[in-house]
């Protein structure tokens, strides 16, 4: 008996550092480990003892010879990987010992999303280190509350691993508390002995065409934002009474959209998603979905595990053009490469089976946008060949149109910004003064805005353990500045600036009430969100005379949402 890693695995490792055999791959110290669509385990060599199984914070591992039904071909993929790349012994270097002197240390980390949560997770391992966690939001957990699929909730499973992360007794945290406007990044620096910046990437890529600002144009970030019920984005509006909407770019963010925009309400009234999205998807008229990319089928930015998933949608024709998948016949490419065309291709045959009254997904290669129109918003979009300047330009007509095309990070107050990476100036995690090498002490940054906006949620993992380990051995070597302010003194400052933190109890009780109004909707679901913050704070025991019951509150329209 094997095992087989499938569909959804967040690659964060956890299921290699158990293995007693070594037959998961690739590991984190292999260089193809940060690109990887996902992991794998060499059937030759597993042994059966399910200890990955158990230690997979998603439960994407299965018994090879039991999958579920939709996931059998997992089972050939986890073989074919090890074909081209057979198992090789990895030579690690012998652990180093530990220092005989006692470590004490207090570390402030800015963010809870997965970077933030797994460096948290690498520093409260570390006896004698003192961690203090801060999030403008009152809930915890970023990217896995407001950014993963509501129709993917085996990746949400992660969260209650960071849950008992942030349990543990030598962290303490600090939600709605917002760093650089309820306390300074002075104030945590002279408390702590280093500040790692965990803030992620807030900022989309612009597509530069004109149109681009016009209503009904937005980025997929503030529309996944609003579906997920994200308090800044809770009232924003999307058109959905077209029958066409279009998303330009093809990564897994476009195919997460894609799904959402073409599943039946039905279905997303069973999921957490925010009760105002669900009410407007009732309401949808959108009949097709076009995902469209400037390269060709072969360089589609999503996942093979993805497009699987999406090809198999019940009730949902996927489409892809003969022409497109034309344009990489006979090119030389890598193995992922190969299947994620040769499934295009399948797609693309004459006899794949369609439904003329199902809802559409289209996908469309070798275009760029060059022109949004409309007047009062957006009613067509125009693409032309990439690369061909002069060939005629073909419009779409829709009032919808979401940019799939990527984040950046944006430059932090006090933070040294590396404008040629656009992301923070760092090395290795260490914070630099901009244009040089030269280390800011004290100063760290993990995720998104140490490497870019790049890898899936495991990825994190990885990243944030060299940053942990550069703290660490700071640390130790004395590089690093004894805290002049006590943590009382600190938590005094903070309290008389924002009265309503939420500490951890309070957020076990906005859990709570979240999964208890779940279990009580009809049909039932894993949770209903609090979308608003004052909401979230009277489900904490921190409400004023300002706030306001959600339900009371007026429903957004869902014509236009």
């Amino acid at each position: 008996m094997a095992f087989v890693v499938t569909t959804g695995c967040c690659n964060d490792a956890s299921c290699v550092d158990v293995c007693p055999v070594d037959c998961i791959r690739p590991h984190p110290e292999d260089p193809a480990f940060r690109t990887a669509e996902q992991l794998y385990i060499d059937p030759d060599a597993c042994i059966g003892c399910s200890a990955c199984m158990y230690a997979c914070p998603v439960s994407a591992i299965h018994d090879e010879l039991d999958p579920p039904a939709h996931l059998t071909d997992f089972v050939a993929l986890n073989r074919d990987y090890f074909v081209d790349q057979p198992l090789a012994p990895r030579f690690l270097p012998a652990p180093a010992r530990s220092a005989t002197a006692p470590l004490r240390g207090k570390v402030a980390v800015i963010g809870t999303g997965p970077s933030g949560c797994y460096a948290i997770e690498a520093l409260s391992a570390v006896r004698g280190i003192e961690v203090t966690v801060f999030d403008r939001q009152p809930t915890p957990f970023g990217l896995v509350r407001f950014g993963v699929a509501p129709d993917h909730p085996d990746t949400k499973l992660v969260s209650d691993h960071f849950q008992s992360v942030l349990e543990r007794p030598n962290v303490t945290c600090y939600l709605n508390v917002e760093v650089g406007t309820d306390i300074t990044l002075a104030d945590l620096r002279a408390s702590h002995h280093a500040v790692i910046h965990a803030g992620g990437a807030a900022d989309d890529r612009k597509l530069g065409i004109d149109g681009e600002a016009l209503p009904g144009c937005h980025s997929a970030r503030e529309f996944v934002s609003w579906y997920n019920g994200h308090p800044d984005f809770a009232d924003r509006t999307f058109d959905l009474s077209g029958d066409t909407a279009v998303v330009l770019g093809n990564g897994n963010v476009a195919l997460d959209v894609a799904r959402v925009l073409t599943r039946p309400a039905e279905l997303l009234a069973t999921t957490d998603m925010a009760e105002h999205a669900v009410e407007a998807f009732r309401s949808s008229n959108i009949r097709e979905v076009v995902i469209a990319g400037r390269r060709g089928p072969a360089d589609a930015a999503c996942t093979f595990p993805e497009l699987l998933e999406l090809s198999r949608m019940r009730g949902v024709d996927v489409r892809v053009l003969h022409d497109d998948v034309a344009r990489d016949q006979g090119r030389s490419m890598s193995a992922s490469r190969r299947r994620k065309l040769d499934l295009f291709r399948q797609l693309a045959r004459d006899d794949a089976p369609r439904h003329p009254d199902a809802r559409r997904i289209t996908f469309r290669f070798g275009v760029q946008p060059v022109q949004i129109s409309g007047t009062a918003a957006v009613d067509s979009l125009r693409l032309r060949p990439t690369g061909s300047a002069d060939a005629p330009l073909e419009v779409i007509r829709t009032g919808l149109v979401l940019r799939a095309v990527g984040y950046e990070v944006a430059p932090v107050a006090g933070l040294p910004y590396d404008h040629s990476t656009r992301t923070l100036a760092h090395v290795e995690g260490r914070l630099v003064e901009e244009g040089t090498d030269r280390v800011v002490p004290g100063l760290y940054c993990v995720g998104w805005a140490k490497r870019g906006p790049s890898g899936v949620i495991g990825t994190n993992k990885v990243c944030s353990r060299e940053t942990v380990d550069a703290v660490v051995a700071d640390l130790r070597a004395g590089r690093l500045a004894t805290p002049a302010v006590s943590s009382d003194a600190l938590d005094a400052t903070i309290r008389a600036r924002q009265p309503r933190v939420v500490g951890l109890t309070g957020w076990r009780a906005i859990d709570d009430r979240e999964r208890e109004e779940g279990r009580s909707a009809v049909p039932p679901r894993p949770r209903r969100k609090l979308v608003r913050v004052e909401t979230m704070l009277s489900a904490a025991g921190l409400a004023d005379a300002a706030a306001t019951d959600e339900s009371l509150l007026a429903p957004v329209p869902a014509s236009r949402v």
